[in-house]
Protein backbone atom coordinates (compact mmCIF):
# COMPACT_ATOMS: atom_id res chain seq x y z
CA UNK A 1 0.00 0.00 0.00
CA UNK A 2 1.13 3.35 -0.96
CA UNK A 3 2.49 5.55 2.26
CA UNK A 4 -0.03 8.80 1.97
CA UNK A 5 1.49 10.63 5.04
CA UNK A 6 3.44 13.66 4.45
CA UNK A 7 6.12 12.86 6.00
CA UNK A 8 6.85 10.13 3.21
CA UNK A 9 10.18 11.13 1.26
CA UNK A 10 9.86 7.91 -1.18
CA UNK A 11 11.68 8.60 -4.34
CA UNK A 12 13.35 11.86 -3.15
CA UNK A 13 17.16 12.63 -3.26
CA UNK A 14 18.68 14.17 -0.83
CA UNK A 15 22.28 15.70 -0.55
CA UNK A 16 23.44 15.82 3.16
CA UNK A 17 27.07 17.25 3.42
CA UNK A 18 29.28 16.79 6.13
CA UNK A 19 27.40 12.59 6.37
CA UNK A 20 30.55 10.84 7.39
CA UNK A 21 29.97 11.36 10.96
CA UNK A 22 27.78 12.81 13.88
CA UNK A 23 24.82 14.61 13.33
CA UNK A 24 25.51 15.20 9.38
CA UNK A 25 25.29 10.80 9.76
CA UNK A 26 22.63 11.14 11.85
CA UNK A 27 20.41 13.20 9.59
CA UNK A 28 21.33 11.40 6.58
CA UNK A 29 19.88 7.95 8.35
CA UNK A 30 16.58 9.55 9.44
CA UNK A 31 16.22 10.75 5.70
CA UNK A 32 16.70 7.58 3.98
CA UNK A 33 14.16 5.72 7.23
CA UNK A 34 12.10 8.00 5.71
CA UNK A 35 11.95 6.72 2.33
CA UNK A 36 14.98 9.22 0.73
CA UNK A 37 17.96 8.06 -0.90
CA UNK A 38 20.74 10.11 -0.39
CA UNK A 39 23.91 11.91 -1.77
CA UNK A 40 26.61 11.69 0.80
CA UNK A 41 29.09 14.69 0.59
CA UNK A 42 32.34 14.45 2.94
CA UNK A 43 35.59 14.96 3.01
CA UNK A 44 36.76 11.55 4.43
CA UNK A 45 34.70 8.05 3.43
CA UNK A 46 31.02 8.17 4.20
CA UNK A 47 31.55 4.11 3.90
CA UNK A 48 29.74 3.75 7.35
CA UNK A 49 26.93 6.22 6.65
CA UNK A 50 26.07 3.97 3.06
CA UNK A 51 25.95 0.61 4.89
CA UNK A 52 23.72 1.98 7.56
CA UNK A 53 21.44 3.14 3.97
CA UNK A 54 21.78 0.04 2.69
CA UNK A 55 20.64 -1.10 5.49
CA UNK A 56 17.72 0.60 5.17
CA UNK A 57 17.12 -0.79 1.31
CA UNK A 58 17.87 2.97 0.03
CA UNK A 59 20.44 3.99 -2.20
CA UNK A 60 23.39 6.34 -1.66
CA UNK A 61 26.06 8.10 -3.84
CA UNK A 62 29.31 9.59 -2.02
CA UNK A 63 31.18 12.34 -3.34
CA UNK A 64 34.26 12.86 -1.72
CA UNK A 65 35.40 16.78 -1.35
CA UNK A 66 36.44 19.42 0.98
CA UNK A 67 34.25 22.45 1.60
CA UNK A 68 37.09 24.48 2.19
CA UNK A 69 38.06 23.73 -1.59
CA UNK A 70 35.96 26.58 -3.43
CA UNK A 71 36.30 25.26 -6.41
CA UNK A 72 34.24 21.91 -5.46
CA UNK A 73 31.08 24.00 -4.68
CA UNK A 74 29.55 23.98 -7.98
CA UNK A 75 30.64 20.75 -8.98
CA UNK A 76 29.49 18.48 -5.79
CA UNK A 77 25.40 19.68 -7.53
CA UNK A 78 26.57 18.97 -10.85
CA UNK A 79 27.94 15.62 -10.30
CA UNK A 80 25.15 14.66 -7.84
CA UNK A 81 22.95 15.87 -10.27
CA UNK A 82 24.24 13.81 -13.13
CA UNK A 83 23.85 10.69 -11.16
CA UNK A 84 20.61 10.98 -9.57
CA UNK A 85 19.04 13.27 -12.26
CA UNK A 86 17.13 14.57 -10.10
CA UNK A 87 17.80 16.79 -6.56
CA UNK A 88 15.09 17.34 -3.99
CA UNK A 89 16.75 18.33 -0.56
CA UNK A 90 19.83 19.87 0.03
CA UNK A 91 20.82 19.61 3.95
CA UNK A 92 23.71 22.10 4.14
CA UNK A 93 25.54 20.63 7.69
CA UNK A 94 29.32 20.22 7.28
CA UNK A 95 31.07 23.37 9.31
CA UNK A 96 34.12 23.71 11.53
CA UNK A 97 35.69 25.29 14.14
CA UNK A 98 38.66 27.50 15.30
CA UNK A 99 39.17 28.40 18.82
CA UNK A 100 41.16 31.36 20.21
CA UNK A 101 40.40 34.85 22.19
CA UNK A 102 39.38 36.95 20.10
CA UNK A 103 42.26 39.89 20.87
CA UNK A 104 44.12 37.23 18.90
CA UNK A 105 42.19 35.26 16.48
CA UNK A 106 44.03 35.13 13.14
CA UNK A 107 42.75 35.83 9.92
CA UNK A 108 43.19 32.42 8.46
CA UNK A 109 40.85 30.95 10.83
CA UNK A 110 38.24 33.90 10.24
CA UNK A 111 38.64 32.96 6.62
CA UNK A 112 38.61 29.31 6.90
CA UNK A 113 35.39 29.13 9.04
CA UNK A 114 33.46 31.27 7.20
CA UNK A 115 34.24 29.79 3.61
CA UNK A 116 32.96 26.44 4.96
CA UNK A 117 30.61 27.47 7.16
CA UNK A 118 28.54 30.26 5.46
CA UNK A 119 30.20 30.73 2.13
CA UNK A 120 29.83 27.29 0.85
CA UNK A 121 26.36 27.35 2.55
CA UNK A 122 25.60 29.94 -0.01
CA UNK A 123 26.86 29.13 -3.14
CA UNK A 124 25.83 25.56 -2.77
CA UNK A 125 22.42 26.87 -2.07
CA UNK A 126 22.57 28.74 -5.31
CA UNK A 127 23.49 25.48 -7.37
CA UNK A 128 20.76 23.47 -6.24
CA UNK A 129 18.34 26.28 -6.26
CA UNK A 130 19.52 26.78 -9.93
CA UNK A 131 19.06 23.02 -10.74
CA UNK A 132 15.49 23.17 -8.51
CA UNK A 133 13.82 26.13 -10.69
CA UNK A 134 15.07 24.90 -14.23
CA UNK A 135 13.55 21.36 -13.11
CA UNK A 136 10.39 22.62 -11.79
CA UNK A 137 10.77 20.44 -8.34
CA UNK A 138 9.47 21.25 -5.20
CA UNK A 139 12.52 21.34 -3.03
CA UNK A 140 13.64 22.10 0.22
CA UNK A 141 16.96 23.52 1.93
CA UNK A 142 17.67 22.91 5.43
CA UNK A 143 20.78 24.82 6.54
CA UNK A 144 22.37 24.02 10.26
CA UNK A 145 22.66 26.91 12.60
CA UNK A 146 23.98 26.31 15.72
CA UNK A 147 22.80 28.19 19.25
CA UNK A 148 25.12 30.56 18.47
CA UNK A 149 23.37 31.71 15.82
CA UNK A 150 21.32 33.54 19.11
CA UNK A 151 24.43 33.51 21.44
CA UNK A 152 27.51 35.49 21.60
CA UNK A 153 29.76 32.22 23.08
CA UNK A 154 33.16 32.92 23.92
CA UNK A 155 36.48 32.22 21.77
CA UNK A 156 34.87 31.18 18.65
CA UNK A 157 34.29 34.68 16.89
CA UNK A 158 34.06 33.49 13.42
CA UNK A 159 32.12 30.60 14.39
CA UNK A 160 29.33 32.78 16.10
CA UNK A 161 29.65 35.47 12.94
CA UNK A 162 28.97 31.91 10.98
CA UNK A 163 26.20 31.10 12.14
CA UNK A 164 24.31 34.70 13.28
CA UNK A 165 24.77 34.54 9.40
CA UNK A 166 23.32 31.08 8.43
CA UNK A 167 20.20 32.43 10.54
CA UNK A 168 19.90 35.54 8.35
CA UNK A 169 20.54 33.96 5.25
CA UNK A 170 18.16 31.25 5.56
CA UNK A 171 15.48 34.29 5.81
CA UNK A 172 16.91 35.77 2.98
CA UNK A 173 16.46 32.88 0.47
CA UNK A 174 12.89 32.36 1.62
CA UNK A 175 12.54 35.40 1.31
CA UNK A 176 13.04 35.08 -2.78
CA UNK A 177 13.02 31.28 -3.70
CA UNK A 178 9.55 30.56 -1.70
CA UNK A 179 7.78 31.69 -4.68
CA UNK A 180 9.52 28.92 -6.59
CA UNK A 181 8.59 25.98 -3.87
CA UNK A 182 12.07 25.79 -2.52
CA UNK A 183 11.34 26.00 1.56
CA UNK A 184 14.45 27.61 2.83
CA UNK A 185 14.64 26.72 6.91
CA UNK A 186 17.29 25.71 9.05
CA UNK A 187 17.85 23.76 12.73
CA UNK A 188 19.94 24.96 15.56
CA UNK A 189 21.47 22.05 17.04
CA UNK A 190 22.05 22.76 21.22
CA UNK A 191 24.40 19.99 22.92
CA UNK A 192 24.92 17.23 21.54
CA UNK A 193 26.95 13.99 22.29
CA UNK A 194 28.89 13.46 19.50
CA UNK A 195 32.68 12.99 18.95
CA UNK A 196 32.95 16.94 18.09
CA UNK A 197 31.83 17.39 21.94
CA UNK A 198 33.75 14.31 23.15
CA UNK A 199 36.32 16.84 25.55
CA UNK A 200 33.39 18.64 27.00
CA UNK A 201 31.21 15.75 28.05
CA UNK A 202 35.41 14.62 29.74
CA UNK A 203 35.29 17.74 30.96
CA UNK A 204 33.43 17.28 34.84
CA UNK A 205 32.90 21.06 35.70
CA UNK A 206 32.24 21.95 31.76
CA UNK A 207 29.53 19.02 31.47
CA UNK A 208 27.98 19.37 34.72
CA UNK A 209 27.49 23.27 33.84
CA UNK A 210 25.85 22.55 30.38
CA UNK A 211 23.70 19.87 31.87
CA UNK A 212 22.62 22.25 34.53
CA UNK A 213 20.96 24.60 31.80
CA UNK A 214 19.36 22.16 29.85
CA UNK A 215 15.73 21.55 31.05
CA UNK A 216 16.13 18.04 29.67
CA UNK A 217 18.78 17.37 31.62
CA UNK A 218 20.81 15.35 29.30
CA UNK A 219 22.73 15.98 25.98
CA UNK A 220 21.18 15.26 22.49
CA UNK A 221 21.53 11.87 20.95
CA UNK A 222 22.48 12.12 17.26
CA UNK A 223 18.82 10.54 16.46
CA UNK A 224 16.80 13.15 18.28
CA UNK A 225 17.51 15.70 15.32
CA UNK A 226 16.37 12.99 13.29
CA UNK A 227 12.22 13.97 13.67
CA UNK A 228 13.22 17.71 12.70
CA UNK A 229 15.05 17.08 9.41
CA UNK A 230 12.32 14.89 7.89
CA UNK A 231 9.82 16.97 8.77
CA UNK A 232 11.89 19.90 7.20
CA UNK A 233 12.58 18.54 3.77
CA UNK A 234 8.90 16.72 3.61
CA UNK A 235 5.54 18.14 2.37
CA UNK A 236 4.26 18.49 5.85
CA UNK A 237 6.75 21.63 5.81
CA UNK A 238 5.49 23.01 2.70
CA UNK A 239 4.52 26.21 4.31
CA UNK A 240 7.19 26.75 6.75
CA UNK A 241 9.88 29.30 5.49
CA UNK A 242 12.59 30.86 6.80
CA UNK A 243 12.27 29.32 10.06
CA UNK A 244 15.09 28.46 12.52
CA UNK A 245 14.52 25.51 14.42
CA UNK A 246 16.06 25.26 18.13
CA UNK A 247 16.70 20.96 19.10
CA UNK A 248 18.34 21.76 21.79
CA UNK A 249 16.22 19.78 25.06
CA UNK A 250 14.94 23.47 26.01
CA UNK A 251 18.50 25.55 26.13
CA UNK A 252 17.50 28.41 24.67
CA UNK A 253 14.14 28.16 26.81
CA UNK A 254 16.49 28.52 30.25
Amino acid sequence: MKDHSPFNLDAKWAIVTGANTGLGQAMAIALAEAGANIVLVGRSSCANTASEISNLERKSIEINADLGDKQSWAGIIEEAHQQTGQLDILVNNAGIIRRNDALEFGEQDWDDVLDVNLKSVFFLSQAFAKKAAAAGTKAKIINIASMLSYQGGIRVASYTASKSAVMGLTRLLANEWSGMSINVNAIAPGYFATNNTAALQADEKRNSEILGRIPAGRWGNPEDIGGAVVFLASSASNYVNGVTLPVDGGWLAR
